[in-house]
Parts: C-alpha cells; structure tokens; sequence
C-alpha cells in the first residue's frame, strides 16, 4: 500500500522544516516506543531557560514537571553547562577500561556521604540511565542472595522499562507483551493515604500496610518463608520513598521504619530507588533520609547530571559490591561512566556542597504547598494536594472531591500546552505531568532554582486552568 505522505528521501536541513513535514517525517519514521505521546499532537519546543521551554512563536511555557525531574536545576544552567564545556575541551572520550579523574572523585563523593549518613562502608557503580542502573542493582542481589529472582515490590511503584526493570514494577502493560525474564515482584500495598481506609490517621494506615506485610512470614503456608531453616524465597524489596509514576505518594513518617524491621528480621535487602526522587527533590540529597533507615543499595540517576548527559548509578554495601564478590566484568556498558556525565555530576556535588539546598527547597515547598491548598479550597475538582520539598502532587477528581477523573486531567494537560494563558498581559503555556494510579494526578516537579514570582505564575496559571476545566 502506497504511503500518502509524499516523503522525500533526499536528507533535509533542520533548519528550514516547517513543523507539518517534522510530523510527517515523525508518523513516517520514528518508533513511537520510546516517546510517551499522551496527546496526539505532542508539542515541539525550539528552545529552553531556567524554568522555561519556548515554543517556535517564542512563547514561554512554564515547566513544572522538569524533564521529570532530570533538569532539576533549571535549563542551560550556567555552572553545569560550564562544567561541560570544559570536559568536551579537555576529555570527552575515554574507555571505561581506563581510569579518569571524574569518576573516582564522584564515586568517592557518594559513598562517603552514604557513610556519614548511613554508618556503612559501600562503593558506587555507574551506568547510563535509570532502567540500567535498576538491571545493575538485580545483579548485585541476585549474585548476594545465591541467584534467587523473587523480590517485593509497592503497587504503584515504577522502577523502568527494560525487561527486569519491568518485571518489579506495578504496571503489567509494561509487561505484557514482553512476559518475563528472571526476575518477578510480588506487589505490595503502599500506604496511598488519600485512598485508604478512612476513620485512620495516615500513621495508623502505614502500621497496617506493615503488619499486613508481616503477616506472609507467620507461617510457610503464606509461601515466602520457610521457618526451620528461616530462608526467604525473595531476595529484596525495591521501593521508591515517595512514589514517582504512581503520584508523588508520600508516605507516613514511621512507615519505613518499622518496614525495614521486618526486612532484617527476614534477611531481605532494601532496595531504594532515588532516581527521580533523589538530589534533593524533596529537601534531601536521598528522599529516604526523611525515614530514618538505612538502604542496602541506592540507586540513582536523572538529576544527579542535570540532564546533561545520561549517568546513574547504583549505591551498595560493602558485602554486596566489593570487587571478591563483584569482580570486573559483572556487568558493563560502553558508556556507564563516562567523562561528560561524571565531569558534570561531580560539578553538581560540588555545588550541593556549596549552597544550602535543604533548607531552601523545604521554604519553596513550603510555600508551594500552601499555595496549592488554596486552589483546593477553590475548586471542587481539586480532591487532594500533598508534597514534600519541591515533590507536589494534585490529585484531579470529579466534583465530589474524590472520584478519579482521568479525562478532565487529559484535558487540563493538553489545555496547558496551548499557550494562551495569561498573566500580566502576557501569554504563558504550562508543562505538567500525569501521573497516579488512576492517571489523574498532577505531579509537580519544578525547577529547584524557582523563584517566588515563577511560583505565584505558576498557581497563576494553574487556577485559570482548573476555573476552566469546571466551566467547560
């Protein structure tokens, strides 16, 4: 069958293309695989600063979802760029049989803060993004727990797409046209207090997510543990402190806490998954200081190079990764530590060092929060706001306040992405994302570097949004 696109296949400059024939080159020749497309039509942009993307007419689009989280310190920022362009000038190729300055600071910078927070001796291994770090870190436990596939892992969580990234998280489409490869989670309930049992505190709900847990070990009948010889047919449980995907779930204080009780009284790793959560998100270089426990493995990503150039990693034990038990060669990619991705993480290490991020990003969270809450008090359709740091969820609901309405956020995401919302007399688009279980959350990750007026623009925006929503 002829295509009616007319394509040409001489090669066509980019800069002269009109936006129509990318759309035609797009339908014609990319995989829509690795794209998300929630709308039909998904929004070009030509150009970014600070909290800022612009479309091709030059109109600002406020970004509060940040490349998920990747550019969490603003686009083109000046210091991380910087940091770039020196390594490009100075190292940007080398072999990851050979050694660079880059890394082994980095690496170093990691694990020692690990140790100060954590009181545990451990050492860092890269990879490029957040799936292979999660691949890498299923290496580590199944070669320490004797090969074993099982883990535990949250309903609502998300830990990537790759088949055994995939296979622990919640959401079987990611699945199922692929089935499995090895590993397999058992999905445990999550303390989603908006959507638990009601008459409970959010400290009470997240005791009985625990005990609920607790109870597949009281007798082998339950099928995960064997009392005489106190064995565990799974290896660990992966958990992201607050979930990302599933809505910026935030759970209660004590929750983790009396989680990892359990998971040590069974000889199960704690796996945490920081990579959209991690480098201060929430007011914390780890989103799981917040929890007072200590992490078997860490795995990291996204924001640690700004988006810059892919780089993640994985945080382990000493017993876990030291090179008797994990030699070289466990597990390798071409460019797992590259010069251009440790060049600029290091630089944001630095960085972290040098400002104080912690107390700034609770104050802008803060403030955020209270600003969201207000919105709630004026709009029906607003059925729950929560947030930790710069971590904002806004739960979209029928007008009863709690009843999921994934279509009218559909309809709240693309109407943002029109860019004709206004403020002080000129027009601004809004960028947000969609996540929760139910499809229906906004999930709030702005720029760490937002200002007080970005902020107040953006609940600005975010109310006309919502007024137009419920008089459409």
């Amino acid at each position: 069958m002829k295509s009616n696109l007319a394509i040409k296949t001489h090669p066509v400059s980019s800069s002269t293309i009109s936006e129509s024939r990318l759309r035609a080159l797009e339908k014609a020749y990319c995989s829509y695989g690795d794209t998300v497309h929630y709308l039909e039509q998904p929004k070009f942009f030509t150009a970014c600063e600070g909290s800022y993307l612009y479309d091709a007419k030059g109109t600002p689009f406020l970004d509060l979802q940040m490349w998920y989280s990747a550019a969490s310190f603003g686009y083109r920022n000046r210091r991380l760029n910087d940091a770039a362009h020196r390594q490009l000038d100075r190292l940007p190729q080398v072999a990851s049989q050979y050694l660079h300055r880059e890394k082994v600071e980095l690496a170093a910078r990691i694990a020692q803060d690990a140790e100060r927070k954590f009181g545990l001796k451990g050492r860092v291994h890269f990879n490029v993004g957040g799936s292979q770090a999660i691949e890498d870190s299923l290496k580590l436990v199944r070669n320490y727990a004797g090969g074993k596939s099982l883990m535990f892992a949250f309903e609502g969580g998300y830990h990537g797409r790759t088949l055994g990234a995939s296979a622990i998280t919640s959401s079987y489409r990611y699945r199922r046209r692929y089935g499995h490869f090895g590993e397999r989670a058992q999905f445990i309930e999550y303390p989603y207090h908006f959507r638990g049992p009601k008459g409970m505190s959010k400290e009470e709900y997240g005791l009985q997510c625990v005990e609920k847990f607790a109870r597949l070990f009281e007798s082998e009948y339950n099928g995960v543990w064997e009392p005489k010889t106190k064995q565990c047919e799974y290896a660990a449980f992966y958990a992201e402190p607050i979930q990302g995907t599933g809505g910026y779930v935030i759970p209660p204080k004590n929750f983790f806490r009396e989680l990892k009780k359990v998971l040590d009284e069974h000889g199960i790793l704690l796996v945490v998954d920081e990579i959209q959560m991690g480098v201060f998100r929430t007011g914390k270089l780890w989103s799981i200081e917040h929890f007072d426990v200590k992490p078997d493995l860490l795995v990291f990503g996204k924001a640690l190079t700004n988006g810059l150039n892919p780089l993640s990693g994985v945080w382990a034990r000493e017993e876990l990764i030291n090179p008797s038990v994990f030699p070289p060669g466990s597990t390798h990619s071409t460019f797992a530590s590259n010069p251009m991705g440790t060049a600029v993480a290091l630089e944001t290490m630095k960085m972290l060092e040098e400002e104080d991020f912690e107390t700034q990003v609770a104050a802008k969270g803060a403030y955020f929060l209270e600003g969201l809450k207000e919105l709630q008090k004026r709009h029906r359709i607003i059925g729950d706001v929560d947030g930790l740091g710069l971590a904002l969820r806004i739960e979209v609901c029928k007008e009863d306040g709690y009843t999921p309405d994934r279509a009218t956020m559909d309809w709240i995401a693309e109407e943002g992405l029109k860019g004709d919302l206004k403020a002080a007399g000129k027009k601004y688009g809004l960028v947000l994302d969609i996540g929760g279980y139910h499809k229906n959350v906004i999930t709030l990750s702005p720029s760490l570097l937002i200002t007080k007026a970005e902020m107040n623009l953006a609940l600005e925006l975010l109310d006309q949004l919502f007024g137009r929503a419920q008089s459409r």
